[in-house]
């Protein structure tokens, strides 16, 4: 589904303050109460919102991430803009290290008329996606799969991932808090994309403006350690000076 940037910008309140009332969303949008009332049943239909008498909050916990089909279509737009952003960067005729996300996911489709990668991946969504194109070779990460979301985790994957050195590791993360780190949920997920980010020459983010201020309980990395962001609209603050600071060149994949 194609969400209206409204909609964003509500979930992006709703997971920075935790809970908030429909008139104080009202408020902060500068729309009527009918508008964000129409808004919060969407999102809640598609289970990225919770409702309670009076106001909404962001379903879940720090400890478990929203389901694979809920994240693809949770601003598939966005997603599917940034992707085409990181695919015009990507050269052709090198190496790249992709982890689990519905974001590289997306990045995967945009890619498939490169001619001469070599990806490596621990997402068997994108290996899939990309060995379609006879013209680029994909080699899978062994270890244990996980059945929601076919990515693969565990010392396994990341001691196969040891054995290169790639030029390019486009990682996606569950979400950037305000203090520049970088968080997602399963630590058996993280070691891998830590030891992805730890083999390649240059670490690009694709991450869509959902990911800001949004919390998950394992650290992958910090701000400074990613050379390249793709999203798709200006960061909030603290985000702008945060990046600044930590030297990360930011491409907006603007609508």
């Amino acid at each position: 589904m194609t969400h209206h940037p409204r909609q964003l910008r509500l979930l992006a309140l709703a997971q920075e303050q935790g809970t908030v009332t429909v008139e104080q969303l009202a408020h902060l949008l500068g729309v009527t109460l009918q508008t964000v009332r129409r808004d919060v049943q969407l999102l809640a239909e598609e289970g990225l919102l919770s409702r309670f008498h009076g106001g909404v909050r962001v379903p879940g916990s720090t400890v478990e991430n929203m389901a694979h089909q809920q994240r693809v279509n949770l601003n598939a737009a966005g997603k599917a803009r940034i992707a085409q952003a990181v695919a015009a960067a990507v050269p052709h005729n090198c190496s790249l290290l992709l982890n689990i996300g519905t974001t590289t996911e997306a990045v995967a489709q945009a890619l498939g008329q490169h001619t001469g990668l070599r990806v490596i991946t621990n997402n068997l969504n994108v290996a899939r996606i990309l060995s379609a194109n006879p013209k680029s070779e994909v080699i899978v990460a062994g270890g244990v799969v996980r059945s929601h979301d076919q990515g693969i985790v565990g010392e396994a994957a990341v001691d196969f991932i040891r054995q290169f050195k790639v030029d390019i590791a486009l990682i996606g993360i569950s979400g950037i808090e305000a203090d520049g780190t970088l968080r997602d949920f399963d630590y058996r997920e993280v070691k891998v994309s830590q030891t992805i980010m730890a083999h390649a020459r240059a670490v690009w983010l694709a991450a869509d403006s959902s990911k800001f201020n949004r919390h998950a309980m394992v650290e992958v990395a910090k701000l400074t350690q990613i050379d390249r962001l793709f999203t798709d609209l200006a960061p909030p603050d603290p985000f702008p000076a945060l990046l600044a600071e930590a030297g990360v060149r930011v491409d907006l994949a603007a609508a």
